[in-house]
């Protein structure tokens, strides 16, 4: 059996990258998270921590990470029948989109008793591979196929509208969100991971635009894109639920109506901790029915 506290000493330094902040999250020196993880080393008998700027686990690392999240995950269910070994919140890492996180996955949060969250936010094309590497307990995806050990839940889909101010329209759009208009006009893009605007490009255009490729600006912030279509900085899709009322009162305009850009999302996690996730995943579904388009 692995000592609990040398498991938490290697998660920690994992996750925030060095020794010194893992000390201050555990409330210990950083000698004894050095001490810790040395043993945990030679208990292994194999590297467990690349040290470096930051601090990142081997790939048998993370395996005895995703077991500590497990473990603790286990006791947090178990404590739910027998309160009187309660180990107090145990911290809850999950992979999570900006745009869902920004209009529907708070609320599940504040609905679910008994943990901390870590929030790892990442595009939900490339979420998964968080699950997949052992370093979340669950993800928020736009893949439907679960992984090995994992079950996937449909949650809705995230719409999404183009759009821009009218003075930005004005100058850039004239007549249009034409394949030669949007070849030149600047859009907003959140990362390089960030495919929507190409997707509805491509589809506007018939591939016209995105084969010459679009100027951009790149602004990893849901709530950014908003206050940058409203200063007429660029043009970018945004969750209809977050700028709903701008185009209602022509602050913004939709490039097209008739085309907004829907995004299937899941929720999918560990089988193995599934009764620990319920409640959460519980407040999740009925989060996205208030929110996401049902099927």
């Amino acid at each position: 059996m692995q000592d609990p506290a040398q498991l938490a000493a290697l998660a920690a330094v994992h996750r925030r990258g060095s020794f010194e902040l893992a000390a201050a999250e555990l409330h210990v020196t950083p000698s004894a998270i050095s001490q810790r993880l040395k043993a945990l080393e030679e208990r292994i008998g194999t590297l467990l921590i690349r040290r470096g700027t930051p601090c990142t686990a081997t790939a048998i690392g993370l395996r005895l990470i995703r077991h500590h999240d497990e473990v603790m995950l286990l006791e947090q269910a178990l404590a739910t029948e027998l309160p009187g070994i309660a180990p107090g919140p145990a911290t809850l890492r999950i992979a999570v989109n900006a745009d869902s996180l920004a209009t529907w996955v708070i609320p599940a949060l504040a609905a679910t008793q008994g943990f901390l969250y870590d929030i790892v936010i990442d595009d939900q094309d490339v979420s998964q591979d968080w699950l997949r590497r052992g370093e979340v307990a669950a993800a928020v995806t736009a893949h439907p196929g679960p992984l090995q050990g994992c079950d996937t839940l449909p949650l809705g889909r995230l719409r999404y509208r183009a759009t821009a101010s009218p003075a930005y329209i004005e100058r850039w759009m004239p007549d249009g969100a034409t394949a030669q208009a949007l070849s030149r006009a600047p859009a907003l893009t959140f990362s390089d991971k960030d495919r929507l605007q190409h997707i509805w490009v491509d589809q506007r255009t018939k591939g016209q635009a995105s084969r010459a490729g679009f100027p951009g600006h790149r602004l990893a912030s849901s709530q950014g894109f908003v206050d940058a279509c409203l200063a007429g900085l660029g043009w970018g899709l945004n969750p209809e639920p977050l700028v709903a009322a701008h185009l209602a009162s022509g602050h913004l305009v939709d490039l097209a109506p008739d085309q907004p850009l829907d995004t299937a999302l899941h929720w999918q996690f560990a089988r193995l901790t599934a009764p620990a996730l319920a409640p959460l995943t519980r407040a999740m579904q009925q989060a996205a029915r208030g929110v996401l388009r049902q099927p």
